[in-house]
């Protein structure tokens, strides 16, 4: 096996807690102790963005994950108790949601398990895609009308599992949509692992059985059949949820871009005419001085001041104009984007109602037919709210521009200037217009000045698109409407399923939120339901673990599990910390817990390697694990010290083929194990094999070496130190020969020209500088490499 050869070496300047390889790119993720998520470029280690700590989202990560396809990071933040699903292209959110408890671990994984009936859902184009228009990208935000398609993602089913305090664990189709809360697991999570097959979850969770004695490291295997029963329809079933999830995103987005339209400016005639009732001294009301002025073209000197003065014939001009184009921006916006995103989810629900009829396939998951229908009537609600603000807007847009021309020709008169022909037409109907406009907005309401801090309403569509509880200020006026007056008349229709419900005094915002919360809800009882039916099959504990933490952050707490997608096995690496420091254990189950793996368990000491002339007794251990990985489906990457480890010796990174483990495996001695005792209790009994490595392994000079990160895909590993501050990237399966090392040496030498990014990478050879003394080199590094990404 070839040599590993180092690619880069940066000093950091915050410790790192999390590292996780990108599974499609040459992309590593990090997290360190300020909360901050950094993601780096194999090549030469550098940043290529950034997402600080936010108090919205949180300050305190705990736990890192891709997305099979490598497009979206996601993270849990334990001061929040959120999961934030963020775009890899740049640092931004795409989706996020809340937990019950802080999440420890992380694994996202897809479902490798093929039938005929998926692989034609696999296949078949997303029949909404022939049946519903292509949804409109929203302006100034057509970037991130795609980035939320993103998290759609691949039509196979990949699912996020999420470990946390307390027994905590939920399973994410998409990594959106819940279709499991697991209970029944005692401890904190310190590992997860589902099978490719969906047939069973392994966890490892740390359980504290007392306050004064040091907590055990648990094994459990959980028996996940109905979700590997029922695969196809899962599959089905957390697509739709996944679109609907998705739509919700569109809709709320479409929202933000209407408050933007709306602008403050509009909220101008409100306050002036507040602070023009609380100044004037006449009796007479604000709406009597303008119906003054319309009937006999003549204003109190009052109103004269107030309109003269402070509004201004170039202020109303432009006033009116802002007004008009932000009704229409928001118009097109209801139009395009809130109904067809609405329409959308209609479809996906309906979709969903027709498969909740389907008993004999969707009863076993939980897919609830009631709660369907009341997710349908209320995205209907909301589809008729979003229609009475069509008609506000158009009836507010009428009569402004009716009162803003009639108030500009009026006051152009009052300023003596010469009024255009065509301005000075007013027909009947302007002039109803008008005076229904003062009669309806200018009468004066003592009773809103405690509520909004002003005496008027004269601006109608803002308290739509305002995420307040409280009712509307003017509500529609309903007085008239035959269609609104026979439904309230009629008892049977009122109550009929097929009207939705209407809510004349909310606003777009609470109907809004009303429909996610009844949605939310629908989406619940299956996730309830297919984790009742998750049983615990075996539980296993292996040994007591370390009563005191360090005071440095722990980032990677063995065990560590790993699921062989061949051959739908589990693996489980761990050392017990307290019994044997110098072995590592191979823990190996089928995901079938119904099969027995035989010799299921094995301890692996590491020979001496360094120096094989020295005839150790084979029995003798040398070196000890301090972190370990599953590289692949056939390798471990590990991170060895010397038992007898003094100042100056090296730490040294290795491969561990599993076919230097497993080795004439029908003649290896079986474990029997004793359910009443914990593993490291029954240590002497399992079977050690001893290995002697050839050329899978590097010294790693100059770096107390602590933990790693690999990703086979890649052939890629980064290793960080002790100090959590110095990491080392290898390349891991190309040779480290000196060509290699003369042209990296060539590049450190070669000057910066123009744009040209600066070689930040170390040469594998350079180990002049050790951790301590390259801390000066390093900050000049970073601070270059924050001037590349500004």
């Amino acid at each position: 096996m070839p040599a590993f050869r180092q690619v880069g070496e940066k000093q950091l300047p915050q410790e790192i807690i999390f590292m996780a390889w990108s599974p499609k790119r040459d992309l590593i993720a990090l997290a360190n102790k300020v909360g901050e998520v950094l993601l780096h470029r194999l090549a030469n280690f550098q940043r290529v963005w950034s997402l600080p700590p936010n108090e919205n989202t949180g300050k305190e990560v705990t736990a890192l994950a891709w997305r099979p396809d490598g497009k979206i990071l996601a993270f849990g933040l334990a001061d929040t108790k959120r999961v934030i699903l963020c775009d890899a292209e740049k640092p931004e959110s795409l989706h996020s949601f809340s937990v019950d408890a802080p999440i420890t671990y992380m694994h996202w994984m897809e479902v490798t398990e093929e039938s005929s009936v998926l692989t034609s859902f696999y296949n078949a184009e997303d029949e909404s895609n022939l049946l519903l228009p292509k949804l409109p990208a929203l302006p100034k935000n057509e970037e991130k009308s795609d980035e939320i398609m993103k998290l759609l993602g691949d039509v196979r089913l990949n699912a996020l599992v999420l470990g946390g305090s307390s027994g905590f664990i939920e399973v994410y189709a998409y990594g959106m949509y819940k279709i499991a809360t697991v209970t029944g697991v005692a401890g904190s999570c310190l590992g997860l692992c589902f099978s490719s097959d969906l047939k069973s979850l392994s966890v490892i969770t740390e359980v504290q059985v007392s306050p004064d004695s040091a907590p055990e490291i648990t094994y459990f295997q959980l028996d996940t059949s109905l979700l590997s029963v029922y695969l196809p329809e899962v599959t089905r079933m957390a697509r739709k949820f996944t679109h609907i999830s998705t739509l919700l995103q569109y809709i709320k987005l479409s929202l933000t871009c209407m408050c933007e339209a709306w602008e403050e400016i509009l909220m101008q005639m409100d306050s002036r005419l507040t602070k023009f009732v609380q100044e004037k001294n006449t009796t007479t009301s604000v709406q009597d001085e303008f119906m003054q002025l319309l009937l006999w073209g003549k204003a109190s000197l009052e109103l004269q001041a107030l309109l003269m003065n402070q509004l201004t014939v170039k202020g109303l001009k432009k006033l009116g104009q802002s007004i008009e184009s932000s009704y229409s921006s928001i118009q097109k916006l209801v139009i395009s984007h809130l109904q067809s995103g609405s329409e959308a989810l209609l479809y996906h629900l309906s979709e969903l109602k027709g498969m909740a009829s389907w008993k004999q396939k969707y009863e076993s998951l939980g897919l609830d037919a009631a709660g369907i229908e009341d997710a349908i009537t209320a995205v209907g609600s909301f589809i008729l709210k979003a229609n009475e603000l069509l008609q506000v807007i158009d009836s507010s847009m009428k009569n402004f521009k009716a009162f803003f021309r009639w108030l500009y020709v009026a006051m152009l008169r009052m300023s003596e200037d010469h009024v255009l022909p065509e301005l000075n037409k007013m027909t009947q109907k302007d002039i109803t217009f008008v005076a229904d406009f003062l009669t309806e907005h200018f009468n004066e309401a003592p009773e809103l000045y405690n509520r909004k801090g002003k005496y008027f309403n004269v601006e109608r569509v803002g308290q739509y698109l305002k995420d307040e509880d409280d009712d509307l200020v003017s509500p529609p006026n309903t007085e008239g409407n035959q269609w609104f007056n026979f439904l309230q008349n009629s008892t049977h229709l009122k109550e009929s399923p097929l009207l939705f419900p209407y809510y004349p005094p909310k606003s777009l915002h609470f109907v809004k939120r009303r429909m996610e919360g009844i949605i939310d809800q629908c989406l619940q009882k299956p996730a309830d339901v297919i984790g009742k039916s998750v049983h615990q099959a075996i539980c296993m504990p292996l040994y007591k673990g370390s009563k005191s933490e360090d005071s440095t952050p722990r980032l990677f707490k063995l065990p560590f599990m790993w699921n062989d997608k061949s051959s739908n096995l589990h693996y489980v690496l761990f050392t017990m910390l307290e019994s044997s420091l110098s072995k590592i254990y191979i823990l190996r189950r089928h995901t079938d817990v119904s099969r027995s793996a035989n010799n299921g368990l094995l301890a692996v000491d590491f020979g001496n390697f360094l120096n094989n002339s020295i005839n150790e007794s084979s029995d003798t251990s040398f070196y000890s694990c301090v972190d370990a990985h599953f590289y692949d489906d056939e390798t471990i990457t590990v991170v060895l010290k010397e038992n007898a480890e003094q100042e100056g010796k090296e730490r040294i990174l290795a491969q561990l083929p599993l076919s230097s483990v497993y080795v004439d495996e029908d003649q290896e001695r079986e474990f029997s194990l004793n359910s009443s005792k914990r593993l490291d209790e029954q240590s002497d009994d399992i079977p050690t094999r001893t290995v002697f490595l050839e050329s899978q392994w590097r010294v790693l000079e100059n770096m107390k070496a602590q933990y790693v990160a690999v990703n086979g895909i890649r052939k890629v590993s980064c290793v960080l130190s002790s100090n959590l501050r110095h990491v080392r990237v290898f390349e891991m399966d190309v040779e480290d020969d000196g060509e290699a090392e003369e042209e990296e040496e060539e590049e450190e030498t070669t000057p910066v020209v123009g744009g040209e990014h600066e070689e930040l990478n170390l040469s594998a050879v350079n180990h002049n500088s050790v951790c301590g003394g390259s801390v000066e080199v390093a900050d000049e590094t970073e601070e270059h490499e924050s001037s590349l990404d500004s």
